[in-house]
């Protein structure tokens, strides 16, 4: 399907209706057998009365059930990214399988518009005894591609994965990263008009992963739908226009991603002081840009003299927050950290408050030495003895934020300048050029 047919097509990408999966857990591998023939039995013998019940309870006894998701539903247009995030086991993998038509819901409906690339268990799908080559030539066809196509992309896969000339070597002489990265060089390259990734920004060195990120916004670029698990909140927000949190199968909220992953660092967070048996749990809430502790949390901050400041490359911007604390905390401290747009912490700073109650006011000035764009200020409070031991009493973001309109991209590359040593002169053509680490 072309980008101008997806624009053009009334009918979403993928439509979840009310989907269900449950597991039957058996007590023993034997149960298998005997618990289908004790429920048939039971039947036939339902006339007896007292006989029929003990053998229905019996085979019950030896079966029990799993339910992984209940009553997810929702809807993805053409274009959107939606990510999905939840603690291990609430079912985030087992809804991807489902959509990609690996498992069969239990209860439910699943409707998908398109072809589908799905990056799960990259690599399962191979044949050991088959040449990488060979296992691309497999794999492309079963997701779709004609003999032109795959021939077409074979080089492109092949500089993709780039694991040089074991592609024509058997893949069980591969290691496990090579394999996954072949396979996720296959996915990619199959123009999917819906893409579903869990966990598969992983695979590789981070130079893999840097090239990964790319061709993933490349495919997005296009207008191809996202349906993202991770547990990477920085991707979810860099690639999502909506986000989704599971809990026990179910879905607990939709939403913007900095609410939704808000809402889930607050319940990872209660559920971490829970398992410490720290008392303050219970009084750990949603507070006014993210969850804390009433009595010890960021209660007006500035920047500028407002919640937002533009500011061209070089301007001084002066921070106010005043933190509120209590008598309990014995050793408070503000912790700022600078983000980028996508949710990447770029740099910050832990600022060592008295300990006492009420609200003191930290000042904090800085030059504005970043790229064009916007930023934000994210702001924690925490009670920290040590660095090792850092409780996390309050943590919010959205308040302040600051925008640099001019572009340096003349000065430098990146998000923010570092110092540098940089000379220029004339090359002598037959002195050699030490590599990395030499050097006369």
């Amino acid at each position: 399907m072309t980008p101008a047919d997806a624009a053009n097509d009334p009918l979403p990408a993928l439509r979840v209706r009310d989907v269900g999966k449950t597991y039957r857990l058996w007590s023993t591998p034997a149960s298998r057998l005997w618990v289908p023939l004790m429920y048939r039995a039971a039947g036939w013998l339902r006339p007896l009365g007292p006989l029929s019940r003990w053998l229905g309870r019996h085979a019950a006894a030896r079966v029990h059930y799993h339910q992984a998701l209940a009553g997810v539903d929702f809807e993805l247009g053409r274009g959107e990214a939606l990510g999905i995030i939840g603690h291990n086991g609430s079912g985030k993998s087992t809804l991807l399988q489902i959509v990609a038509g690996v498992l069969e819901p239990t209860a439910g409906s699943v409707s998908v518009n398109g072809r589908v690339a799905a990056l799960l268990e990259l690599g399962s799908g191979f044949n050991p005894e088959l040449t990488g080559r060979e296992n691309v030539r497999v794999n492309a066809a079963i997701l779709g591609l004609t003999p032109v196509q795959v021939r077409e992309r074979m080089d492109d896969i092949v500089a993709f994965a780039d694991i040089g000339d074991y592609i024509d070597e058997p893949v069980k002489t591969y290691s496990s990263g090579m394999a996954l990265r072949l396979a996720f060089a296959v996915q990619v390259h199959t123009d999917p008009d819906i893409l579903i990734v869990d966990e598969a920004l992983a695979v590789g060195d981070a130079a893999f992963q840097a090239k990964a990120m790319a061709r993933i916004d490349e495919i997005l670029a296009r207008g191809t739908t996202l349906l993202f698990v991770g547990h990477d909140l920085n991707a979810v927000k860099a690639f999502c226009h909506r986000a989704m949190l599971l809990e026990k199968g179910r879905i607990v909220l939709q939403g913007l991603p900095d609410e939704v992953i808000t809402e889930y660092l607050h319940r990872t967070h209660r559920r971490a002081l829970q398992a410490q048996q720290d008392k303050r749990a219970s009084a750990l809430a949603r507070i006014d840009g993210g969850y804390g502790l009433e009595d010890a949390c960021v209660v007006n901050a500035e920047i500028n003299g407002a919640r937002h400041a533009g500011v061209k490359h070089g301007d001084r911007l002066e921070l106010a927050i005043d933190v509120r604390r209590n008598a309990a905390i014995g050793h408070p401290c503000l912790i700022f950290d600078v983000l980028d747009g996508r949710g990447l912490q770029l740099t910050g700073r832990r600022v060592v408050l008295p300990a006492g109650e009420g609200a003191v006011r930290v000042r904090i000035g800085l030059d504005a030495s970043f790229q064009q764009g916007v930023y934000r200020i994210r702001t924690r409070v925490v009670d920290s003895p040590a660095l090792e031991r850092t409780t996390v009493l309050a943590r919010q973001e959205g308040w302040l934020s600051f925008e640099v309109v001019d572009d340096s991209r003349e000065r430098f590359t990146g998000l923010f300048p570092v110092p540098m040593d940089i000379r220029v002169g004339e090359a002598t053509p037959d002195a050699p050029v030490a590599g990395p680490g030499g050097g006369a």
